[in-house]
This record gives C-alpha cells, sequence and structure tokens, in this order.
C-alpha cells in the first residue's frame, strides 16, 4: 500500500505521466481539485486530450454556462472552456490520454 497527502501532488493531480504521481501511465489522468470561490483558469485547449470535469460540491462557470453539484462536462479535443468558481468548489477530473505538453492557452 503507498500512502500519499493531495497537498504533495501538482495540483491535485494524482494519477498521469508526470511526477509525482501515484500511479504513472500514458493512459489517462486523474485529478481532485479544489478551489475558493472567485478562483480562474483562462481560457485553454487539448489538442488530443479529452477531459472530464466532474462537479462534486458547488458551481463552477465553464464558457458561460453554470454548472453545479452533480454535473459532468465532456470537453473535447480542440474544444476551448476557461474555468471560473463561482462557489467554493471540489471537482475530480480525468484527461484520456495523458498527454505531456497538451494544453494550449488561447491567443487573446
Amino acid at each position: 500500500m503507498k500512502v500519499a497527502h493531495i497537498d504533495e501532488m501538482v495540483k491535485g493531480w494524482i494519477v498521469g505521466d508526470f511526477e509525482p504521481t501515484l500511479f504513472k501511465t500514458s493512459n489517462f489522468e486523474v485529478a481532485v481539485k479544489e478551489y475558493k470561490s472567485g478562483d480562474y483558469e483562462e481560457g485553454h485547449h487539448h489538442k488530443i486530450a479529452t477531459e472530464f470535469t466532474i462537479i462534486l460540491d458547488g458551481r463552477a462557470e465553464m464558457s458561460g454556462i453554470t454548472y453545479h453539484t452533480g454535473d459532468i462536462i465532456k470537453i473535447e479535443p480542440n474544444q476551448s472552456t476557461d474555468f471560473r468558481a463561482l462557489s467554493d468548489l471540489k471537482t475530480v477530473v480525468v484527461k484520456v490520454p495523458s498527454v505531456k505538453n497538451d494544453k494550449y492557452i488561447d491567443k487573446k
């Protein structure tokens, strides 16, 4: 059994093709992320990975749409979105596959 703490991980990412990780794989990535109300991530997209964001608790806005506890958002490759926490928020994010350097910040 291996035990770690979420604070030891980079931005909540716990599984994937990066370090540190609890399980190294290029098949997928998993993160548990917490945000404070008002936290913002600028618009970006992935050229290869499909991303699933699960709202465990709270509210978020992505591309102008509000999502709530229990919503699961599937973001296809090349589909851009930003992210704003509308309340304190907890999410799980899964990306398939785990591809290094597959995050592209949108031009302003």
